[in-house]
């Protein structure tokens, strides 16, 4: 459905751009096609700009406090906005339509296989650039859409356990690692709820609302109710749905969390909602929420993570 709905995206923003420039050339007499072309072409990413800077500005509303370190000046803060727009631009009018997939298995695999869970209202093809890094070393990789698009998290949990079911029995491994963005982490939570973890050696979230993110409260979607934070940043908490998940996780289980996230998530709000208590958690700055996936410092830092799981599983005892 999202790869549906993404290419009618993109053809609508072509016939907008068009519609602008043929305005510009009858209605206003520009003389120019390629000046009448660049004014629809512009009439069209200034509106996804507003867009991303309407995510950034109700971010802010929810925000947790930054520590003081990594607060940015306005040339860092200008490359934030802008890697953030090129990655929310590169997936939803590229990599979401036109990559989408469900298995790249490795000719000469090295360690353990990895699933790929996307976030809300994307799907596997926003994975399309980690991919390629996964590719290039070798990595077996699978990958999920979770659909329907609005469904609960608990309806996704059966496609969840059919991948995690077949990429073991098709790599011949016992054991898988999870990657999953934004919400998938917390369909990752899920499955482990319902399955355990017996076939699972580790969950890498990027950018996950562990405990929720205010963002959510106007988003639509069941599956948007249950990742609610209530409240303000620091007067504020969890939804009932993420307090009852996470009663249900005991050390051991959470133990096997690596949560990667950012203090300037424009989605994640309050940023901090992404540390995981009783995970291990990493911070990292400067990055927006979608450009998570797509940042080389953190796609190294994934594959450095799965290598290590790997060799802890799969090393020989002496």
């Amino acid at each position: 459905m999202i790869t549906r709905l993404t290419r009618i995206l993109v053809l609508f923003q072509i016939a907008i751009a068009f519609a602008v420039s043929l305005m510009a050339i009858r209605v206003f007499h520009v003389q120019s096609v390629a000046l009448a072309a660049a004014l629809g072409l512009g009439a069209v990413l200034l509106v996804r700009l507003l867009i991303t800077a309407n995510n950034f500005f109700m971010a802010w509303r929810y925000h947790s406090e930054t520590p003081a370190s990594l607060r940015l000046d306005w040339r860092r803060a200008c490359r934030l906005f802008a890697g953030e727009f090129m990655a929310t631009m590169g997936s939803s009018s590229w990599t979401m339509p036109f990559h989408r997939f469900n298995k790249r298995p490795a000719k000469h695999p090295a360690g353990l296989p990895v699933l790929l869970i996307h976030g809300y209202a994307c799907n596997s093809g926003y994975w399309h650039s980690l991919s390629k890094v996964l590719a290039r070393e070798h990595i077996t990789h699978h990958a999920v859409d979770l659909e329907p698009v609005l469904a609960g998290i608990d309806d996704y949990v059966p496609l969840v356990q059919a991948a995690v079911d077949t990429l073991c029995d098709e790599s011949g491994h016992d054991k898988v690692v999870i990657v999953a963005h934004s919400m998938g982490g917390i369909v990752a939570r899920a499955y482990l709820r319902v399955q355990g973890s017996a076939r699972v050696a580790k969950v890498i979230t990027l950018g996950s609302p562990h405990r929720g993110t205010g963002l959510a409260n106007h988003a639509i979607g069941l599956n948007s109710q249950q990742v609610r934070w209530i409240g303000s940043a620091s007067n504020g908490a969890p939804c009932e749905w993420l307090r009852e998940l996470e009663k249900t996780e005991d050390d051991e289980r959470r133990a096997l969390f690596l949560s990667i996230y950012s203090h300037h998530d424009n989605i994640i709000s309050p940023q901090i909602s992404s540390s995981m208590s009783g995970a291990r958690n990493i911070a990292f700055h400067g990055i927006g929420h979608v450009a998570l996936a797509l940042d080389p410092v953190i796609q190294a830092q994934v594959v450095e993570e799965i290598h290590a799981v790997s060799r802890k599983y799969l090393t020989p005892a002496a």
